[in-house]
């Protein structure tokens, strides 16, 4: 089982997508538990303080280092020890699924201006971003990492092999889907996959998920037999 830990200021945001749909499949199958933890739980203060102004000076406000340390110290959490961070490496499929491998994942959850950089030095063991965009806080970020890990684990999904054919899991984007009707509003499901020729079907999406990786994300696909040629 796979304990999910996320440290943040803001325990109620997680309440209502951590009991619908695939995190609560799985969660619900046994092989996940979430455990949401207060920051604020670890300060001394009778305001339960968590950030303070820069050294330097600046705006804004950083997130002070003491109430993230004692947090993990005193949940005696083992690695991954994850900083959300804008500053982080990009997440990726292979991250979920090292992350889906692990006994346990503690996502820290920053939030103002900023979190002192020694919780990046000195407790996380990784810091990862999901983009180069903005975000109030860690939150959004830590529920997209939860969310790509909790749908790897067993139970998560009643298809589990289609979990193994997303997006990105063998670095390419996926082949395009389609559903009933076969014509709509004048626009037609391509032929091949009304074919039932299974071979012809497997190789049209390949060579869609080769071109739309190319397309959008300005790569062949490492399953396209002509990157052998080069």
């Amino acid at each position: 089982m796979l304990r999910i830990r996320i440290v943040t200021i803001f325990p109620e945001f997680f309440a209502g997508p951590l009991s619908l749909s695939i995190p609560a499949k799985a969660a619900a199958a046994g092989s996940v538990v979430y455990e949401i933890v207060d920051l604020r739980d670890y300060t001394h203060d009778r305001h339960r303080t968590v950030d303070d102004y820069p050294y330097g000076g600046g705006p804004g406000m950083v997130m002070k280092p003491d109430p993230f340390f004692e947090a993990v110290e005193t949940l005696a959490a083992q690695p991954p020890i994850v900083l959300l961070s804008p500053r982080g490496r990009h997440f990726t499929q292979a991250d979920a699924v090292r992350y889906a491998a692990c006994a346990e994942l503690t996502l820290l959850c920053g939030h103002y201006k900023d979190v002192d950089q020694r919780v990046a030095d000195h407790l996380a063991t990784e810091e990862i971003s999901i983009g180069d965009f903005v975000l109030s806080g860690g939150e959004p970020a830590a529920l997209a990492i939860l969310d790509a890990t909790a749908r790897l684990l067993a139970g998560a999904m009643s298809d589990h092999e289609s979990a193994y054919g997303d997006s990105f899991f063998d670095r390419d984007l996926s082949a395009p889907s389609y559903t009933r009707p076969p014509v709509y509003r004048g626009h037609a499901v391509p032929d091949v996959l009304l074919s039932g020729d299974h071979q012809r079907i497997a190789a049209w999406r390949a060579d869609e998920a080769s071109r739309l990786s190319q397309l959008r994300r300005g790569r062949a696909s490492e399953n396209d037999p002509r990157n052998s040629l080069h």
